[in-house]
């Protein structure tokens, strides 16, 4: 087969740079196994192993420093019948370095390819994640203060099943190449070589020094056997393959109308454990039932039971294109927490609008219609306040209608707690 050389644009790097044999190496590799450009996809980031993706004439995509292996886990789940080739120096592997660990553990089909110079070659020749203690490099005495990284010994412990070493020197890095490739899993070979453009000019290595540090290292070949199982999307076409097909999605018939057309904007400000984001729901499913179009934005802190909880809603019979608030039609107040993370609204309140606030809330000053609502009187309790509010809304005829909410509380609830929805409603209405 012909070479997959991009032949518009021929590999250009520093002069004795070991990246120019890689790329002849993989292509010789590639073309030996029958693959064609259609096949193979090359993915890299930045570095000078970055501009593996123009050389072929193949499949490609460039990404971000360090995240290649994560486009690349996307593109093979994807498109699994393609050959994902990643190649990334030490630079992008150090930066990436929990993409690589997931990655093994993953065992996803790809092959990374790790460009190991030792050095950050394009941006000045800093350490990276592999540069030796003892070696002289752009970044200072950095290097001498951190162990550099084992590659194989690293990628073998996270799981990866092939792990590899070669010298971009050897005469066996073309079967090399070829064994990680036709490996049905996760393969990863670290290829050392020069930069002569920044390592080697305050360094002393060549391909006999890289030979025999090489040889000095321990043997990574056990982990085949012992991180030997399923390649991962296989394993997951095989599991997904096996779930129920998920049901069509409910569809909400609008049978009811809406009492006012136009944008209408509700924030419902309570406390965490008032079902403040349950009551936005509902406000979206009521407006639903009469044909509108509805989105929800939420606003609560990580602490669990404790602290501000808020809930915007925008109902429209139009498609909604900006989903921030911009004129509330009305505002429930149920909390301080919540009235103090959006006190600023209050004065800007139209005189149009509404505000319903629980009995004891204090408001900020606002023109707008405030309905004080004693739920404490009616032996509601503080986590049904938000419901109780939506019935107060309802009677006053804005935004919903009673209809409007008995159908969004039939489709949002069943049986038991339906049961006692209604009887909040029923509390409130009296």
């Amino acid at each position: 087969m012909d070479s997959l050389l991009n032949s518009s644009r021929p590999p250009v790097f520093c002069p004795g740079c070991s990246h120019d044999k890689v790329v002849h190496a993989l292509d010789q590799a590639l073309t030996e196994m029958g693959f064609s450009g259609e096949d193979v996809v090359i993915v890299t980031d930045i570095g000078c192993s970055g501009l593996f993706d123009t050389f072929f004439h193949s499949h490609a995509f460039h990404g971000l420093h360090g995240r290649a292996l994560t486009y690349a886990t996307g593109i093979k789940m994807a498109q699994p019948d393609l050959k994902v080739i990643v190649t990334m120096g030490d630079g992008g592997l150090g930066i990436g370095g929990a993409h690589l660990l997931s990655t093994c553990r993953r065992n996803i089909d790809i092959t990374l390819l790790v460009l190991n110079n030792f050095n950050y070659g394009m941006t000045g020749g800093q350490c990276s994640s592999t540069t030796p203690r003892d070696a002289v490099v752009g970044s200072g005495f950095l290097n001498r203060l951190e162990k550099p990284m084992d590659i194989c010994q690293v990628a073998g412990a996270a799981g990866a099943p092939w792990v590899g070493r070669a010298s971009t020197y050897d005469d066996a890095l073309v079967a090399e190449l070829k064994a990680a490739i036709a490996f049905e899993g996760f393969s990863l070979l670290d290829i050392w070589g020069l930069c002569p453009g920044r390592y080697t000019r305050k360094n002393k290595l060549n391909p006999k020094g890289i030979a025999a540090d090489l040889a000095l290292l321990p043997d990574v070949s056990g982990y085949r056997k012992r991180n030997e199982r399923m390649e991962y999307g296989r394993a997951y076409r095989q599991e997904a393959a096996a779930l129920e097909a998920p049901s069509e999605p409910v569809r909400i018939e609008a049978g009811c109308r809406a009492p006012q057309r136009g944008r209408q904007e509700v924030v419902v400000l309570g406390s965490a454990g008032q079902r403040i984001i349950t009551a936005g729901e509902l406000i979206c499913l009521a407006g639903a039932t009469a044909g509108c179009h509805a989105t929800q934005k939420n606003d609560y802190p990580i602490t669990v039971m404790r602290g501000h909880s808020v809930s915007e809603v925008i109902l429209s019979e139009n498609e909604i294109e900006y989903t921030g608030i911009e004129n509330p039609s009305a505002v429930i107040a149920l909390a301080p927490e919540g009235v103090g993370r959006r006190s600023r609204m209050f004065s800007a309140l139209s005189p149009e609008a509404l505000v319903i606030r629980a009995e004891g809330i204090e408001l900020p000053p606002t023109a707008a219609r405030v309905v004080a609502v004693d739920f404490k009187a009616k032996k509601i309790k503080s986590p049904d306040w938000a419901l109780a509010s939506l019935v107060v809304l309802a009677h006053e005829n804005r935004v919903l209608t009673m209809d409007m909410l008995k159908g969004a509380l039939g489709f949002r609830f069943k049986k038991e707690v339906l049961e006692m929805a209604k009887a909040v409603v029923d509390k409130i209405s009296a």
